[in-house]
């Protein structure tokens, strides 16, 4: 059964453009120094909702919303639970959508091949021998995201779903230990045509991390001019 941290019954902004209710699926392997859903990255705790319980909400909100998005923590670390309860979501006729740090390609593979995703979010976090900084993890973290952006690229191109979309994210931050030019470059050289750079926020982050924010706004600034002269068809800011 799937862990569930909690749910948003109505977002706008979990997948663009949609009507969505959001599943916030416990646990994470990476501790990104930026995250802002720290509090349910434990892996050890259980969830606090029943799928049971969002299963019959959902029953009865067909024909008000259109999607339901899985976020996290990492919803793919749960990859037989989570791959279930896409299917059951199907069958209540609404759209499926997945936030996604890339920790898992195997599951992410087994998804789209399945044909259960109308969209994906995939957070590419740091050149790939940057990730132990940025995620906290060992150094398989980065090949794993990454080889998680060749396999999106490559479904997306594969998938038979006239209706399936993706954005790749990337989170800028102050002190950052790398060149978000090089991120962006890679991404636009794989064939990325939908790349986010999300402003971080020291919101709701963990302990510290809003004392790095002195000056953020004009730094942000130059970061964005920068990064929009390598590729202003395909980037957006967020």
């Amino acid at each position: 059964m799937l862990q569930i941290a909690g749910v948003q019954p109505l977002s706008l902004v979990d997948w663009p453009g949609k009507l969505a209710l959001t599943v916030f699926c416990q646990g994470c392997p990476w501790t990104c120094v930026y995250c802002h859903n720290h509090q349910i990255l434990d892996c050890q705790l259980p969830g606090i909702i029943d799928w049971a319980k969002v299963y019959e909400t959902l029953k009865k909100r067909r024909g008000l919303l259109d999607a339901v998005v899985f976020s996290g923590g990492e919803a793919t670390r749960q990859g037989p639970a989570l791959k279930e309860t896409l299917q059951q979501t199907r069958t209540l006729g609404f759209l499926t959508g997945l936030h996604t740090a890339g920790a898992y390609p195997r599951t992410l593979q087994q998804l789209l091949s399945a044909n259960l995703l109308d969209w994906v979010g995939l957070d590419i976090k740091a050149p790939q021998d940057t990730y132990p900084l940025v995620v906290g993890a060992n150094s398989a973290s980065g090949m794993k995201a990454w080889q998680s952006l060749d396999i999106l690229l490559e479904g997306a191109q594969k998938t038979t779903n006239p209706n399936f979309a993706y954005e790749v994210r990337l989170t800028v931050y102050p002190g950052m230990p790398f060149n978000p030019t090089e991120v962006v470059g890679t991404c636009l050289e794989k064939g990325v045509e939908n790349l986010v750079i999300q402003q971080a926020r020291a919101t709701g982050t963990p302990a510290g991390f809003s004392e790095n924010f002195q000056n953020w706004e004009s730094d942000f600034q130059t970061i964005k001019a920068e990064l929009t002269a390598l590729g202003k068809e395909k980037l957006s800011f967020r």
